[in-house]
């Protein structure tokens, strides 16, 4: 069992109103499913890596293959170079957003998952697709709170 993950994660200012797109879908079968969502004060990086995430909890069994298509070189490069790994070993000193970086390890070991960076804005389908529902969910009323990143930026005061 494969499963393509595209995603991609916008922001209207950094920091500012983003969102997150995600396409999914089952490799061999005609699923397919969209998911997306705002929030009112956040960063670019965070909602690429969010929409990893949430994109990873979707699925509700182990062990399966998932190559996820991104355009975040933030979030592919820390994984496929092998980053991240170093960034736990020092229990993430200096490093931004180590609240979502824990969470997807989390989701991340549970499945065989690949990185393929896409270009972004390169008529690409899938990723096209996902900046929109990203940049349509940054425009939503009632956007959610990333608390992850309120929280961290209050203590900056």
């Amino acid at each position: 069992m494969q499963v393509n993950i595209f995603t991609d994660g916008a922001c209207s200012g950094n920091p500012g109103k983003g969102g997150y797109g995600i396409i999914m879908e089952w490799v061999g079968k005609p699923y397919v499913k969209e998911f997306s969502e705002g929030f009112r004060m956040t960063t670019n990086n965070r909602m690429e890596l969010l929409a990893v995430i949430v994109a990873l909890e979707q699925l509700k069994k182990d062990g399966i293959e998932v190559v996820i298509y991104s355009d975040s070189k933030y979030v592919v490069d820390a994984v496929e170079k092998g980053w991240l790994f170093g960034w736990v070993r020092k229990g993430f000193k200096d490093k931004k957003n180590p609240d979502l970086w824990k969470r997807f390890l989390k989701v991340y070991k549970k499945h065989k998952v690949k990185f393929e960076w896409v270009k972004g804005h390169s008529d690409h389908p899938q990723n096209e697709r996902c900046d929109k529902l990203a940049v349509q969910a940054a425009k939503r009323e009632n956007l959610l709170i990333d608390e992850g990143f309120e929280k961290n930026e209050a203590t900056l005061f």
